[in-house]
């Protein structure tokens, strides 16, 4: 991981810098690479991977929507923390699919509660998990399974490039895949909050519509919360 701060506060490098460190600290996670920039040029001009940028509005020459947008464009998985005291900003940074918006000065509470989501969330999104079929073994991004499906005694993973028949059980795909991001939303069927397009009492329509999935009445009540908690994370 690798996490960019820009602004063009000296004192708000530090705090940041101070923050993310001690979030760090604080989850006994090993502290990533951090680095700090005055200027959305010097940002823009960064050759490493960014995957996580606490990205400051109002500066001089390029603005951090500019900035934010120019970097969307290149990398869809970048999350992006927008990090200024002007709220009139809101509506042109949600455009780029910002993943929070903090206000200065900063809580740090609130901060330590929006990196962790920011965490998770690159984890989800970068985890890979092999695939264990009778033909062999395929490794592929966790993101891509649109969801596990017990087909009798088969058990078939659909995921956004192909189908896959594993080795394994439903029981062994509920234990293995994240928490925050799949549920077992029937005894047949595990899906990926992800790939969801909408959902009734009955079923769950995923991946635009292409695939459905069986919802229990039983479990919609605790469906539609974890969904509505997974929205919340990635907003």
């Amino acid at each position: 991981m690798r996490i960019l701060i820009c602004d063009d506060d000296n004192l708000m490098l530090e705090q940041l810098q101070k923050y993310i460190r001690s979030f760090f600290e604080y989850s006994h996670l090993k502290c990533p690479e951090v680095v700090s920039y005055s200027s959305g040029e010097a940002v823009l001009a960064d050759k490493g991977d960014i995957d996580i940028l606490l990205l400051d509005i109002e500066m001089p020459g390029m603005n951090g929507i500019y900035v934010g947008n120019e970097l969307k464009k290149k990398n869809t998985n970048i999350i992006i923390f927008i990090v200024t005291s002007y709220s009139e900003y809101l509506d042109e940074a949600m455009r780029f699919q910002v993943f929070r918006y903090l206000s200065k000065p900063l809580d740090k509470q609130r901060f330590f509660r929006n990196m962790k989501d920011a965490v998770d969330l690159y984890h989800t999104i970068t985890i890979k998990i092999p695939v264990e079929t009778k033909q062999g073994v395929y490794t592929i991004p966790v993101s891509t399974i649109i969801a596990v499906e017990a087909q009798g005694r088969k058990v078939i993973v659909h995921t956004t490039m192909q189908d896959f028949e594993s080795i394994y059980t439903i029981q062994y795909w509920l234990d293995i895949l994240p928490k925050n991001c799949f549920f077992q939303t029937h005894r047949s069927f595990i899906i990926n909050f992800e790939h969801v397009t909408d959902f009734d009492h009955a079923l769950i329509h995923l991946s635009d519509n292409q695939f459905s999935a069986y919802l229990t009445r039983r479990k919609y009540s605790a469906f539609k919360e974890a969904y509505l908690l997974y929205l919340e994370s990635t907003r």
